[in-house]
């Protein structure tokens, strides 16, 4: 397994994969100057062949130039984690689910607390779009990355010239 650390509007992300493909893609917090100072030294210079891909489409997603990601995935989880993340890849870039539409979307829409818990233990931040799935109400709820990368990501991929409603 081969791990890379790069910088990104959002943090320091930690992408770990290997020729079956990309298992973790998260992003860790800036904090105060001695973690800054830290994280700088995490950045990595030269990108393992495998992570080239990865790393290259998600410069792109943040500059603005990708909607879609199309490096080989390989998280771990149990099956129904799987079924849930493979849910995930199905919502559109600029579009939201609720939990309750993705449980149901999923064939069970008793499963919604399964499928919440699955959605925070997607391994695959950005890629696996879990921060697409909203409460039913259309409110910002829970997101391992912290609610500001939510928002931020929810309005990188949906601009507005309107004043943010979040």
């Amino acid at each position: 397994m081969k791990t890379t650390f790069v910088k990104t509007p959002l943090g320091i992300a930690k992408i770990s994969g290997d020729e079956n493909g990309i298992s973790v893609i998260s992003v860790s917090d800036e904090g105060d100057s001695r973690a800054k100072l830290e994280q700088a030294k995490q950045i990595s210079s030269i990108i393992p062949t495998v992570l080239n891909e990865a790393v290259s489409q998600l410069k792109d997603y943040f500059d603005g130039n990708r909607t879609n990601f199309s490096f080989k995935l390989n998280p771990t989880g149990t099956e129904f984690q799987q079924k849930v993340w493979l849910g995930l890849l199905e919502i559109p870039f600029g579009k939201t689910m609720s939990y309750m539409e993705l449980s149901k979307k999923l064939g069970d829409v008793k499963a919604i607390r399964a499928v919440a818990s699955a959605n925070g233990k997607n391994p695959l931040w950005i890629v696996v779009p879990c921060h697409r799935v909203i409460g039913t109400d259309g409110s910002l709820t829970g997101y391992a990355g912290g609610l500001w990368r939510k928002k931020w990501l929810l309005e990188h991929e949906n601009p507005s010239d309107q004043q943010s409603l979040f």
